[in-house]
């Protein structure tokens, strides 16, 4: 088996890194906490003019057609560095019309790949206590909306959302122009900086083309999960890196603090948790890219994010001690980071107890039987 990536891979990743880290500078994340602005509109349009806003979207919409291995190489980076920039959502958003929606849908589409309109979605319904809170009544000609999406991700700056609303009893995307009549906002910011708004709707009408087949929705759920475990790889690995390099320099009783017995274990246990969440990424995205199913897979690989991103962050601020709680200091951005992530993942508890019933209705266990040489047994 050939594990390596190939040059394009490669070159993609390269460049991606390249872009973030040199606009995210510790510098510039102090100057953006105070801007005020909703994501970084500079690197935003730089996104836009290296084509990786459309990485994934297919090229028969105009995107660049890759998969979710370069996806997730982008999105390492953009971890990597904090950047707030809305590079999953918008083109998972309009990949996920390209492939399941109706012409009718395109110009959001062409929107999206030619960077004049952002695309957000929300899938926080299958994740939350209240569950989807959005009810899809039928009319004539279409569709009635009433209900509400909580903490959409930057609701007042995009065209239009891919959210789950109760079709005929059933979780289904939806797609909602975010400039009709019948929607109200109440905005705010995630703690790590991101824009938010509460979505309040009454009587917004849809068309048919509007509500998307169920095949889209399982479509997109693992590789929104996937987006999300990336991120969070990307910040776990520069908070492990940022927190060596301070062990490796802080003193105590005259030496290092990065040679005394419990930090060196406690960092390679931060370690272990990284290249775990690493090994089930891929393997996710292997699945995802080769068109096999993956539902325990992403699910495994939610969970192992959410966890990675509590041990990592914890530990890395444990080591830091009194100057990780000093906000001037950077490393507690990544700590914001990793509780948003896991947020927006559901939580370890959430996810186990989806992935135990997933088991409960499944006889096979583990990746290996749904390989073709295992059918016949």
């Amino acid at each position: 088996m050939d594990f390596e990536l190939s040059e394009e891979q490669r070159a993609i990743a390269e460049m991606a890194g390249s872009l973030m880290s040199d606009y995210c500078t510790d510098e510039r994340l102090r100057d953006w906490d105070l801007c005020g602005q909703a994501y970084m509109q500079d690197l935003w349009h730089s996104c836009v003019q290296t084509g990786l806003h459309a990485l994934a979207i297919p090229e028969a919409a105009g995107g660049s057609g890759l998969g979710m291995t370069e996806l997730v190489q982008i999105l390492d980076a953009q971890g990597g560095a904090l950047a707030q920039v809305p590079l999953w959502r918008h083109q998972l958003a309009a990949t996920t019309l390209a492939q399941f929606g109706d012409k009718a849908l395109a110009p959001w589409v062409e929107q999206a790949v030619a960077g004049s309109g952002l695309l957000t979605l929300s899938l926080d319904g299958l994740n939350t206590v209240r569950g989807i809170e959005l009810e899809a009544s039928a009319e004539e000609g279409g569709w009635r909306l009433d209900g509400r999406v909580a903490a959409l991700a930057l609701a007042e700056q995009s065209v239009a959302a891919l959210v789950l609303a109760r079709v005929m009893g059933q979780p289904r995307l939806v797609l909602v122009d975010l400039s009709q009549s019948g929607i109200s906002r109440v905005a705010g910011v995630m703690t790590h900086g991101e824009a938010i708004a509460d979505l309040d709707l009454r009587g917004v009408t849809l068309s048919n083309q509007q509500v998307l087949p169920a095949a889209a929705l399982d479509w997109l759920a693992p590789r929104a999960i996937a987006s999300l475990a990336a991120l969070q790889l990307g910040v776990s690995a520069e908070q492990v890196h940022r927190t060596v390099a301070y062990v490796s320099e802080r003193q105590q009783f005259g030496r290092c603090i990065g040679s005394f017995q419990a930090v060196q274990m406690s960092m390679a246990d931060t370690h272990v948790h990284l290249e775990v969440l690493r090994s089930a990424l891929w393997q996710l995205c292997y699945r995802l890219d080769a068109g096999l199913p993956a539902p325990s897979q992403a699910l495994a690989t939610a969970y192992l994010a959410c966890e990675a991103g509590h041990r990592i962050g914890h530990t890395a601020q444990h080591v830091h001690g009194g100057i990780g709680v000093d906000l001037t200091y950077p490393i507690h951005r990544f700590l914001y980071w990793s509780r948003a992530l896991s947020c927006a993942l559901g939580g370890s508890s959430m996810i186990l107890e989806r992935l135990g019933d997933w088991l409960s209705d499944n006889t096979t266990l583990g990746w290996k039987y749904d390989l073709d040489e295992h059918q016949a047994l």
